[in-house]
C-alpha cells in the first residue's frame, strides 16, 4: 500500500489548562466579543462552552489504531470489495474553529480479513472530533485503515460544507468541498475505481426493518 503515514497529533497540550482556567478564558472572549459575561444570560455560559468542547474535541483521547486491532479472518473467501457509505460526520476546522460537516465514503479490498462495519465509522468520529483540515482528515482515515487493515486497495472520498466560508469572508452558501485518497489497487485499476466512484455517486435508498 502506498498511502502516507502521517505524525499523531499529541492526545494534550504538553500543559492542560485548568477547568477554571478554561471557563475563565470563555469569559475573556465574551467580554472581548462585547458582551457582558455576568450578565444572567451568559453566567453559565463558560461552564456550558468547556462541556461542549469536551464532545466536540473527544478524538483527541481515543485511538484509531485500538479500534481497528480486530480483524475477522473467517470471511468465506470473500475478497471483493467493502464499502461503507455516507458516514456523516461533524468536525471543525482548525484555522477558524468554524464547524465543516458532511460525509465520508470508505472502500477496501480485504486482504487477509475484514474489519466490523462500526469500526470504519469509529474512525472518522475519532479524527472528525479534532482540529483539522478537511484534506488532513482524509489522509490521516485513509493512513489509519491503511496500516490496521493492510488492504489490497483503500478509497477515502470526503463531501463537506465549511461554515467558515458560508458564514464568514466570502460567505459563499452550500459549496462543497471534496478531497478523495486512493491506494493500492484503487489508485492503479482507474476500472476499480470508476466503480467506486459509481457507487458514491448512486441514488440513496431507504431500508426498512
Amino acid at each position: 500500500m502506498d498511502v502516507k503515514t502521517y505524525p499523531k497529533p499529541m492526545a494534550k497540550p504538553v500543559i492542560v489548562p485548568s477547568q477554571e482556567e478554561a471557563e475563565e478564558a470563555v469569559r475573556v472572549l465574551l467580554a472581548w466579543a462585547g458582551d457582558n459575561p455576568n450578565r444572567e444570560g451568559l453566567h453559565d455560559t463558560p461552564k456550558r462552552v468547556t462541556k461542549a468542547f469536551k464532545e466536540y474535541f473527544s478524538g483527541y483521547d481515543k485511538s484509531p489504531h485500538d479500534v481497528l486491532d480486530r480483524v475477522f479472518e473467517e470471511v468465506g473467501g470473500y475478497d471483493d470489495l467493502v464499502m461503507l457509505r455516507d458516514i456523516h460526520f461533524t468536525s471543525h476546522c482548525e484555522h477558524h474553529m468554524a464547524p465543516f460537516f458532511g460525509r465520508v465514503h470508505i472502500a477496501y479490498l480485504p486482504q487477509g480479513g475484514v474489519v466490523g462495519i462500526s469500526k470504519l465509522a469509529r474512525v472518522v468520529d475519532i479524527y472528525a472530533k479534532r482540529l483539522q483540515t478537511q484534506e488532513t482528515m482524509t489522509a490521516q482515515i485513509a493512513s489509519a485503515v491503511s496500516e490496521g487493515l493492510n488492504p489490497r486497495g483503500l478509497a477515502v472520498y470526503v463531501e463537506a460544507i465549511h461554515t467558515c466560508m458560508s458564514m464568514r469572508g466570502v460567505q459563499k452558501h452550500n459549496v462543497a468541498t471534496i478531497t478523495s485518497q486512493f491506494a493500492g489497487e484503487f489508485k492503479t485499476n482507474p476500472v476499480l475505481q470508476a466503480r467506486f466512484m459509481d457507487l458514491v455517486r448512486a441514488p440513496q435508498r431507504e431500508f426498512s426493518i
